[in-house]
């Protein structure tokens, strides 16, 4: 399927801003999209929306969310991801027994499945390793989650997650109580040279789970570990009080250890963008090289990032160059920041709910 070239950049607005810093950020975000987020705030007022995130990995569902979170508010918008939640699960119930109880005296209310509940609590601690979670089982757990954060417009990443789930994602409103609010497909794509540096250099906050990258999009904090001779990200997130950023789990083990998820999730992609019914919004997140001029500022544009440390001064000195790769067609292309993006899905949002 091809996804649209997406226009970010705004004739007569010169002014260069740093992405990686929140305060001129927010500036970015209002100066290219401000009349759209406004419309968006004044609908999010008095309703809400269910968002599905489909990409393959690392293809940035989880910073797109958190990034329209910080632009609208944690007490407009939530950003749920199957995964984390089936982790923070698994780690509550197996450290207390009470937390055990909970979940049980939940599922017995809102659990159907042909599974049986001590069964897939088996499953999910990992005792049962020959069964896999059921996909009712996943709902219930969701709807538990949901239930915690009260209505607001949510972000779901990592649901669907199979072919099998795309029915389950089309009824799942109706499932939780928003049978009056819209729901949609947000597809997403990248070429494959970004996902693998993506997953290098991935670097992910501890506290806030903010994500950034090493190579392409560091914080505004990058030190360094003599003893180790090593360079680290440290969150610029003012409530994480400088916390390291730490690498992914798995993250080094290569295109190929993620090769047949990859093949799902393309799979996923162009099932649901098949679907009549539904909206659907196609963000995009290279573009050739020798249209970026026309389509993007150059500040919008990932650089690339190198560090040498100054034994002298004791500090990190910060090399910057462009970032040129070739897509999965070899064509010359660039990547987009997230923040771009974002612009792109901002001005699709309003669209897609009609304001």
């Amino acid at each position: 399927m091809d996804f649209p070239f997406f226009k970010t950049k705004v004739e007569g607005l010169s002014k260069k801003l740093n992405l990686s810093d929140p305060s001129e950020r927010w500036e970015y975000f209002h100066l290219k999209a401000g009349p759209e987020i406004e419309k968006i705030k004044t609908y999010l007022e008095k309703n809400s929306f269910i968002a599905y995130l489909l990409g393959k990995k690392n293809s940035g569902k989880g910073t797109y969310s958190k990034l329209l979170i910080e632009i609208f508010g944690e007490d407009r918008m939530a950003q749920i991801s199957i995964g984390d939640l089936v982790r923070s699960v698994h780690k509550a119930v197996e450290a207390s027994e009470e937390e055990k109880k909970s979940l049980i005296e939940f599922l017995e209310k809102n659990y159907r499945g042909y599974l049986p509940i001590e069964k897939a609590i088996d499953a999910l601690l990992g005792r049962d390793l020959k069964t896999l979670l059921p996909t009712e089982f996943i709902l219930a757990l969701l709807k538990r989650e949901i239930s915690k954060v009260s209505k607001k417009a949510l972000f779901l990443d990592g649901f669907p997650r199979n072919l099998d789930q795309v029915s389950y994602s089309l009824f799942f409103r109706e499932l939780i109580g928003y049978r009056d609010d819209p729901d949609f497909f947000v597809l997403i794509d990248l070429p494959e040279k970004v996902i693998e540096e993506r997953m290098k250099y991935r670097r992910v906050c501890p506290k806030c789970q903010t994500s950034r990258n090493l190579k392409l999009l560091p914080t505004t904090k990058i030190d360094y570990h003599q003893d180790k001779k090593e360079f680290y990200l440290s969150c610029d997130n003012p409530t994480c009080s400088g916390a390291e950023m730490i690498s992914k789990e798995g993250g080094d083990l290569g295109m190929e250890g993620i090769r047949d998820r990859l093949n799902i999730d393309a799979n996923l992609i162009n099932k649901a963008n098949s679907l009549y019914g539904i909206p659907k919004i196609l963000l995009r997140n290279s573009i050739p090289a020798d249209q970026a001029k026309n389509l993007a500022d150059d500040y919008e544009i990932t650089p690339e990032y190198s560090y040498k440390w100054n034994e002298a001064e004791k500090k990190v000195v910060v090399i910057e160059k462009p970032w040129v790769f070739a897509d999965d067609e070899g064509v010359p292309s660039v990547s987009l920041l997230a923040p771009a993006v974002v612009v792109s899905l901002i001005k699709q949002l309003v669209k897609v709910l009609g304001i």
